[in-house]
């Protein structure tokens, strides 16, 4: 059987050019030497088109032979990306190729190419992101998206035992996001990263790194890091990055997550962007009141339509637009409103910043820069502008640069929870059951009020789908929290407050 599944693996790379024809011996002499295998076997098998196919009874019988132990997602992970390097080039290969398909035919080719290969390779795990669950939800602010991210697995208990009896001095690689994890075979507490491949790029005249995310939540979900780990910094010289970016790829949007803790994302030590080929909500979004502009005529401005306070400037002139953004930044730093709870620093701790997004549209850069502010209060410790208590029960976490553009990352506990939640509100007993339960007992007071609401109209059959669409609608509450100027008169008089600031500070 293992040699079947040799041969299916081989014809597999084969099949989706990780390897030329020619060098298929060596290849397979390589997984022969891996799997504690001496020679070959005839073999007459057709190729398999699913990788995992392939991959999952192979690591039974490696597991079975004690290749590997205990039999953990972690340690099957450490297993099948070192087994599957075997069979892809260089990282010097990978680039020349991603630069020879940007020359002989354009950008978008040539990231749609290295996409496909991250995928074949085994890199991005298709087969988990398969099992994510998605769907959209009409909003007073337009669709939104939902996921239920289910792709990322549960650290093992066992592996996390395990981690906790190794002590080392000094953390290697030093980030997810270092440059260093390419070829690093991984850890009990580091994935593998044995089949990375990233392609440079200079963005301000630095050496950054294009690499696409191993569990993509959107299409050609890439991330683009520094060289050099630096903290995640919002300034003058971000903007420069994005248009450089944008000018190399013009087929991509991409973004920053803010800077500080509460409203950044979870990787603040080491500044990076993310982009891709998709059409957020938020770019979907129109505006709602335009601005007069400042500094350049050619930048048209307005207040988008959308949950969060969103700035959007539109032009053909890159240099006008870098400079208005970053008057923008440099003013929203220092800004403080009373009338809306907004204050710009504790002491000397900062807590306004800026989540850029740069897109290109119809021939015009098209930037849009979301307020955010981090401070806590004794009524949310958490944040102020951050999710608040009566959301927790979606969602908790950072409002990051995915979620601000109107797609929902979920936790994978939701899916079993609004099954349960199903059944509860079904019984003549749905508080009691609700409340009983420590899967459901976070989630009883929005579900009864849907429970209310429906009423006869509470059936078995559109439960579900009316369950998820209250979930979307609590997602669009989450926004709102994390907006400085709301939608309400008060609001709307603010965001015209501080761009009337930006205005008279800029003719000074």
């Amino acid at each position: 059987m293992i040699h079947d599944l040799i041969e299916k693996l081989l014809l597999y790379g084969l099949d989706r050019k990780l390897f030329l024809p020619e060098d298929k011996l060596y290849i397979h002499n390589r997984l022969l030497h891996f799997l504690g295998l001496h020679a070959p076997e005839q073999t007459h098998v057709k190729s398999e088109d699913q990788l995992e196919n392939i991959l999952t009874p192979l690591l039974d019988w490696a597991y079975n032979k004690g290749l590997f132990a205990p039999n953990t997602t972690t340690q099957r992970d450490l297993f099948d990306t070192a087994l599957m390097d075997l069979m892809l080039a260089r990282p010097s290969t990978v680039s020349h190729t991603f630069f020879l398909h940007y020359q002989q035919y354009d950008p978008s080719y040539a990231t749609k190419a290295f996409y496909q290969f991250n995928k074949d390779a085994h890199y991005i795990r298709v087969d988990r992101i398969a099992l994510n669950e998605s769907w959209d939800v009409q909003t007073p602010f337009g669709s939104l998206e939902m996921t239920i991210n289910l792709s990322k697995p549960e650290k093992d208990p066992i592996a996390l035992a395990e981690a906790r009896k190794q002590k080392t001095e000094k953390v290697y690689p030093s980030g997810p996001l270092a440059k260093e994890n390419i070829g690093f075979a991984g850890s009990l507490t580091h994935p593998a990263r044995q089949t990375l491949r990233y392609v440079p790029l200079s963005l301000a005249g630095e050496q950054w790194y294009f690499q696409f995310s191993p569990y993509v939540y959107y299409n050609e979900h890439a991330i683009v890091f520094s060289g050099e780990q630096q903290p995640m910094e919002i300034s003058e010289k971000t903007f420069i990055r994005l248009f450089d970016f944008i000018d190399q790829f013009p087929h991509y949007f991409i973004g920053s997550n803010a800077d500080l803790p509460i409203v950044g994302g979870s990787i603040l030590e080491h500044d990076h962007y993310q982009g891709g080929v998709y059409d957020f909500p938020m770019a979907q979004a129109p505006l709602k009141q335009n601005l007069l502009p400042f500094g350049n005529e050619s930048i048209q401005a307005g207040i988008v339509d959308w949950p969060m306070s969103v700035i959007r400037l539109t032009s053909q002139n890159r240099q006008a637009l870098i400079a208005t953004s970053s008057h923008i930044l440099r003013e929203w730093r220092s800004y403080s409103d009373s009338h809306v709870e907004l204050v710009a620093y504790s002491g000397d701790e900062p807590h306004n910043t800026i989540t850029p997004v740069l897109r290109m549209k119809d021939g015009n850069y098209e930037l849009d820069l979301v307020l955010r502010n981090n401070r806590t209060t004794r009524d949310h410790p958490l944040g102020l502008f951050h999710p608040h208590q009566e959301t927790h029960a979606i969602k908790k976490e950072n409002i990051g640069l995915i979620e601000v553009m109107g797609l929902a990352i979920l936790p994978g506990r939701l899916k079993q929870e609004l099954e349960e939640i199903s059944t509860c509100l079904l019984s003549e007993h749905a508080e009691q059951l609700l409340s009983e339960s420590p899967s459901t007992e976070k989630h009883t007071r929005w579900a009864l009020t849907l429970k209310n609401r429906l009423g006869e109209n509470l059936k078995e059959k559109n439960l579900m789908k009316e369950l998820k669409q209250e979930v979307g609608t609590i997602f669009s509450t989450v926004l709102e929290h994390a907006g400085i100027f709301k939608h309400s008169s008060e609001g709307e008089k603010g965001f015209l407050r501080f761009w009337a600031h930006c205005q008279e500070s800029w003719s000074k």
